[in-house]
């Protein structure tokens, strides 16, 4: 599922870019980078691409600067993209919430009774939905760049604060950050036998 997380990222982008370029206002690289919340490298990565294709043209302007103008294959293509954005959120929809209500099971056939999520994002949605249908509780969600924000009554705590409290299972529930995730749990020493993703088979505790 990851290759299709990151497959669906990279349209993410491409669609955000489309759909501000497709406004009445020039927007310079920087303001398209706040807009996004990417890196200025990586709008001028995207933007080399789409002129590539045809879908973007570039206007220059007295003053060295530039203004990023839609093409009418490029409208076409963001009506395409906007389209697949919609079946892939769907089709995650469905899939996720498969996977996590089988990862509960198997978690609740193993003796646990509560667990903690660390990620919030569309899928933590989901993946609460399916925790529903099962006898487990959460504890806890954890995410550093949504403390203090609320996830179903509950507040978001740091990772630090969160790993503080009882020694629980983790269930990682952003499929985006599953990786980085992972890897900030384990550097504050969470053992790999704590930590669960959706889509995988082992449920042993360590």
């Amino acid at each position: 599922m990851n290759n299709m997380v990151e497959k669906q990222l990279d349209s993410s982008r491409s669609l955000q870019l489309l759909s501000e370029i497709s406004g009445e206002e020039p927007l310079s690289q920087r303001e398209l980078s706040r807009r996004l919340g990417i890196a200025v490298g990586l709008v001028n990565s995207y933007l080399k691409n789409l002129v590539s294709k045809g879908f973007v043209r570039v206007k220059n302007f007295p003053s060295n600067r530039y203004a990023y103008l839609l093409t009418p294959q490029g409208l076409a293509e963001k009506s395409r993209l906007a389209y697949q954005h919609i079946s892939y959120f769907t089709s995650l929809y469905t899939v996720a919430r498969q996977d996590y209500l089988d990862l509960f099971r198997r978690l609740e056939d193993a003796g646990v009774r509560e667990v903690a999520f660390c990620g919030v994002d569309e899928v933590a949605e989901v993946a609460y939905l399916s925790l529903q249908e099962t006898g487990l509780e959460l504890k806890f969600v954890m995410d550093d760049g949504r403390q203090g924000d609320m996830f179903f009554g509950r507040p978001v705590v740091s990772v630090a604060e969160g790993l503080r409290k009882v020694g629980i299972p983790v269930v990682i529930s952003s499929l985006k950050r599953r990786d980085e995730l992972t890897q900030a749990l384990r550097g504050f020493g969470v053992a790999s036998g704590r930590i669960f993703c959706a889509g995988t088979t082992d449920t042993q505790i360590g």
